[in-house]
């Protein structure tokens, strides 16, 4: 390998979030040709920079998650899963960033395999198509991130109706997301990283999961203000939890 410098999925998450922090506006100028690739050292200046590794998948099951794809896509390195919106509902495509060029062509041997009842389609992508998507999820979110997404009145009611013991369940997260980022979120509360679990799967990655227990069941209520608010460029669920669950979640990540 002649090039080097791959960032891991911290790096992608906080370029992602800086996207997402200064809206649109950041994609009309370029991201840059450094982000996947630095210089290499001399003697090898003619090399091409590889090819931003992501692809596009279309025909996803509706009620797709980041740890459907992830598992769809099982022993290659995720750095993010990006669903696509139309008009504020998913449209059944997404984009999957890769750790490394290489890993797009066994991407592309998934195409047309099946998650659950569906075939789904894989096919190249460009860096420019990826970052044009976060522009607009984002400039969709901020015109109304609760609108946005219609949500079923039983389903609602399923989740005011549930008892609070202070302990939440988050849903929806980007792989990247950190204790800071979901301290953040909930800005409004005090929470310390202790009070913050983010699950992972039996291979040490994470799930799109996370718990949070608050002070007392009052604060966990009150912070269901939350629900379908947006971290960086996602929606986040949130359901109310218990300490029995939380216990569970994080030791099946052992």
């Amino acid at each position: 390998m002649f090039y080097r410098g791959y960032p891991d999925g911290r790096e992608m998450g906080a370029k992602r979030q800086r996207i997402a922090d200064k809206g649109p506006s950041f994609y009309a100028n370029s991201p840059g040709s450094s982000f996947m690739y630095n210089a290499p050292p001399n003697g090898y200046a003619s090399q091409p920079p590889p090819h931003f590794p992501v692809v596009r998948l279309r025909g996803l099951p509706f009620d797709c998650t980041e740890t459907d794809v992830a598992e769809f896509f099982h022993g290659l390195d995720i750095v993010d899963v990006l669903f696509v919106h139309k008009g504020g509902k998913f449209s059944g495509e997404a984009f999957c960033v890769l750790g490394y060029p290489l890993q797009v062509d066994f991407a592309l041997q998934k195409n047309r395999q099946n998650m659950g009842r569906r075939y789904v389609e894989v096919f190249r992508s460009k860096r420019q198509d990826y970052y044009k998507t976060i522009a607009n999820e984002v400039s969709e979110s901020r015109g109304s991130p609760r609108r946005n997404i219609p949500r079923a009145k039983s389903y609602d009611e399923g989740k005011d109706s549930a008892e609070h013991t202070g302990v939440l369940r988050l849903r929806g997260l980007p792989f990247s997301a950190s204790k800071d980022d979901i301290m953040e979120f909930f800005k409004d509360f005090v929470l310390s990283e202790d009070s913050i679990h983010i699950t992972m799967n039996s291979e040490g990655r994470p799930t799109g999961e996370a718990f949070v227990e608050f002070a007392n069941a009052e604060d966990s209520k009150a912070a269901m203000a939350k629900d379908r608010m947006t971290l960086g460029s996602r929606y986040i669920e949130l359901f109310p939890s218990s300490v029995e669950e939380l216990d569970e979640a994080v030791s099946r990540g052992r």
